[in-house]
């Protein structure tokens, strides 16, 4: 069965310093008329509030199903909005791809800007939902990855080792993830 991108807002949230024109988020929402980023105030200094208020507002304002494209602590920020909002993550997310999950909770100094959003909450999403891991990301291991997935009820898919999995990589439209993307759809 064909997936009907067009019944869907695709709504992007990216991380820490947003997604510049390279990275794989800025091309997707080239591709697809019905996508939006989610704007954040302070890019360099997330806030865990802040962000899963705009977060709630871009999903309350859209007019159809959202799909939730998120990569680094824009998975914390719409797995801490889904935890706050269940009802209206069950009402308004139809699906969830969460690439590259940032361990908020990891104790080294480097993940410091992000512990607001720790602790990491484990509970099942009301909603489909896929992990997209690299074997080599410095910000999550694929273990932490796999905890995490078995926790929200969701699927993890092996990427390789694409780092990060951020504009360092230089994916691109990125056709692996858009073919992940699909699939996760297909299960809607």
């Amino acid at each position: 069965m064909a997936v009907d991108f067009a019944s869907f807002d695709f709504l992007v949230v990216p991380g820490r310093e947003n997604a510049p024109a390279e990275h794989w988020q800025s091309h997707w929402l080239g591709a697809f008329a019905n996508s939006s980023r989610l704007i954040q105030a302070d890019w360099s200094r997330p806030e865990v509030g802040a962000w899963t208020h705009r977060l709630d507002a871009a999903v309350e304002a859209a007019p159809r199903r959202v799909v939730l494209i998120a990569h680094s602590v824009g998975v914390a920020t719409v797995v801490r909005w889904t935890v706050a909002q269940p009802e209206r993550a069950r009402a308004k997310v139809a699906a969830a791809l969460l690439v590259a999950p940032t361990n908020v909770d990891d104790p080294d100094p480097s993940f410091d800007l992000v512990r607001n959003f720790g602790p990491m909450p484990l509970s099942p999403l009301p909603y489909p939902a896929l992990i997209l891991s690299s074997r080599d990301d410095p910000r999550v291991t694929p273990c932490q990855a796999h905890a995490f997935a078995q926790a929200w009820g969701a699927d993890v898919a092996d990427v390789g080792e694409l780092g990060h999995i951020g504009s360092a990589a230089r994916l691109g439209l990125w056709p692996q993830g858009l073919l992940l993307l699909g699939g996760l759809l297909a299960r809607i």
